[in-house]
């Protein structure tokens, strides 16, 4: 069985991965990407580490303009990342032979979150599976598996090089001068995965 995981690279993304694993699943990562950087290139590298298949998918930058600008309408990016994430689960469940999406949201995510409806209009649209593996995960839960799996870079998110669409995000309010810490947390922190902590695992 195959599910196509949307990753990032981080410990929430890739602690479902393992858990899609465990279960029995054929895992192949993708992450999303809108071309204006390579930063999808980290997840790659955090995918090669782990031993999953991984692939990128570009979107519009038309999605990200969007995002931008309802970032700026709202003084905060919430709205404009949970647009994104939508699109991007659209976009790898409207891929040919795809029958499972999944993605590392938690129990406890306000953003992006899809809420019931919207997952149902998700598999009913594109007629696949979503799964989501957090999803009766804590915070506390999911930090103490990520400590025990692997080695966890946590900077905060201006300084960790990560694979996320916030990433590019930044980087258009940045090319509109705009500076990023006027709508997002001018404290937030992020992680990347950079390996397994032992090799049996």
């Amino acid at each position: 069985m195959i599910v196509h995981h949307l990753y990032s690279g981080g410990k929430d993304s890739s602690l479902a991965a393992w858990i899609l694993s465990r279960l029995g699943y054929e895992v192949r990562l993708v992450t999303l990407s809108f071309g204006l950087l390579d930063n999808w290139s980290f997840a790659r590298d955090t995918a090669e580490r782990l031993g999953f298949e991984h692939q990128v998918v570009y979107l519009s930058r038309d999605i990200l303009e969007k995002a931008a600008d309802m970032a700026v309408r709202d003084g905060h990016p919430n709205n404009a990342i949970q647009f994104i994430h939508e699109r991007a689960l659209e976009a790898i469940a409207a891929m040919p032979e795809v029958g499972r999406v999944s993605d590392g949201t938690r129990r406890d995510d306000r953003v992006p979150f899809l809420d019931l409806p919207r997952a149902r209009s998700l598999e009913d649209r594109f007629n696949v599976a979503y799964i989501r593996p957090l999803l009766g995960l804590g915070y506390k839960t999911i930090r103490e598996l990520t400590e025990r799996l692997f080695v966890v870079e946590i900077r905060e998110s201006e300084e960790l090089e990560k694979a996320d669409y916030e990433v590019e995000l930044r980087h258009l309010l940045r090319e509109r001068g705009i500076d990023p810490l006027e709508i997002f947390p001018k404290s937030h922190y992020q992680s990347r995965v950079l390996g397994w902590k032992e090799k049996s695992i």
